[in-house]
C-alpha cells in the first residue's frame, strides 16, 4: 500500500513540473506549490541532465492560472490522477547523503530513528547548487529530539549559531512585520536552525503517518482584522504548518499561523499578542496569521518572553 502524500513532500505532474506539498489533506487531490519546471535553459540540472528553472511564488501562481487553471485555488490542487511520482525526504535522504557532504556531516550529528528524518527542497528533486540552503524535515516526536539534540551540538561547537549577517539575511527573506531585535530573540530559543560549513539549514517539523490528521483545514467566514492577547493553553503543534495555538481568550480559541516565521513563537502557559484575520469556524473564532505570502501586519509575540528579556 502506497503511503499518504504528506507535508514537506515533492510530486512531479505529468509535464515534469515540481511541486512542494504544503498539506496533509491530499486524499483527492494534493495541496501544493509549483516551484520547478523543466526548461531547457534553466540554472538547475538533474544528475539525468534534465535542466530546470525555479519560480518564485507570484510567477508560479501566474503560471499555474494560465496554463491549469483546473490546479488553481490558495494553494494549487493537483488531482492524484495527475501525479507522476511522489518524492518522499525520508526514502531519498540516503541518496542525498551520497552526494552531498554537507547534509551528510549534518545527519551524522544526530541520532535518530530510521524513517524519521530526511531532507525537503532542492535537495529532495536532485536540483540543488553549492548555495542551497539545508531543509531537513525530521516526523513526529523525533523532531523534538533532533530538536535537543542540534542545541546540545551548538552548545558544543560541533554546529555553528548563525551569524548576525546570517540572522539578517533570514530577517530580509522573512520580512516580518516585527523588529529585527524581536525577530531574533524569539528565534533563538527555537533551536531549529543553524550554519555547517557557511550554509544555513532549517529543522523543519511535519507529522508522522501515525498522526496524520486527516480532516481538511478549510477556510472559515471572515469576520474581521484582529489584535488579541491571551494565554496559550498548548502549543503541541506550534512547528507544524500552519502552526496551531490553543488559546484562553474570551473570543478567540486558537490562534494559527500560516508563516513559518511565527512556527514555535510560543510555549504553553505563554501571553501571547497576535494580529491578524478573525475567521468563524463553526462554533468557534481562530485568529489567522499569515493571510498572504509576506502578511506585512499581521504577527504573534510572546509578552512572557519579551518580559522575561528586561529583567
Amino acid at each position: 500500500m502506497d503511503l499518504p502524500i504528506r507535508l514537506r513532500d515533492f510530486i512531479e505532474d505529468k509535464d515534469g513540473w515540481l511541486y512542494a506539498v504544503s498539506t496533509y489533506d491530499n486524499r483527492e487531490r494534493v495541496g501544493c506549490v509549483l516551484r520547478y519546471i523543466p526548461h531547457p535553459e534553466g540554472e538547475r540540472v538533474r544528475t539525468d541532465g534534465k535542466s530546470y528553472r525555479k519560480l518564485d511564488f507570484e510567477e508560479a501562481y501566474t503560471l499555474i492560472e494560465c496554463s491549469k487553471p483546473n490546479y488553481a485555488n490558495m494553494v494549487q490542487r493537483v488531482p492524484l490522477e495527475d501525479v507522476g511520482r511522489v518524492y518522499k525526504p525520508e526514502e531519498e535522504i540516503l541518496s542525498v547523503c551520497t552526494r552531498n557532504e554537507k547534509v551528510r556531516c549534518l545527519v551524522d550529528l544526530f541520532t535518530l530513528p530510521k524513517g524519521t528524518f530526511g531532507c525537503t527542497g532542492s535537495f529532495l528533486c536532485g536540483l540543488e547548487t553549492p548555495s542551497s540552503d539545508i531543509d531537513l524535515v525530521v516526523y513526529g516526536k523525533s523532531w523534538f529530539a533532533a530538536q535537543k539534540q542540534l542545541r546540545e551540538c551548538i552548545e558544543a561547537g560541533q554546529i555553528n549559531d548563525l551569524s548576525l549577517d546570517m540572522w539578517r539575511r533570514v530577517y530580509t527573506k522573512r520580512e516580518p512585520a516585527i523588529s529585527f531585535e524581536v525577530f531574533v530573540l524569539h528565534e533563538k530559543r527555537k533551536w531549529n536552525r543553524g550554519e555547517i560549513e557557511g550554509t544555513y539549514f532549517d529543522l523543519l517539523y511535519t507529522r508522522s503517518y501515525e498522526d496524520l490528521d486527516m480532516e481538511p483545514l478549510i477556510r472559515g467566514k471572515v469576520i474581521d482584522r484582529r489584535c488579541i492577547r491571551a494565554r496559550v493553553t498548548d502549543a503541541s503543534l506550534a512547528y507544524d504548518s500552519p502552526a496551531i495555538y490553543k488559546v484562553e481568550h474570551e473570543e478567540i480559541t486558537r490562534v494559527l499561523s500560516f508563516t513559518h516565521t511565527y512556527s514555535g513563537q510560543a510555549k504553553k502557559g505563554e501571553i501571547i499578542e497576535a494580529k491578524g484575520v478573525c475567521e468563524e469556524h463553526g462554533e468557534e473564532y481562530w485568529l489567522v496569521v499569515g493571510t498572504s505570502r509576506i502578511a506585512p501586519d499581521e504577527y504573534i509575540i510572546s509578552h512572557t518572553l519579551l518580559e522575561e528579556h528586561l529583567k
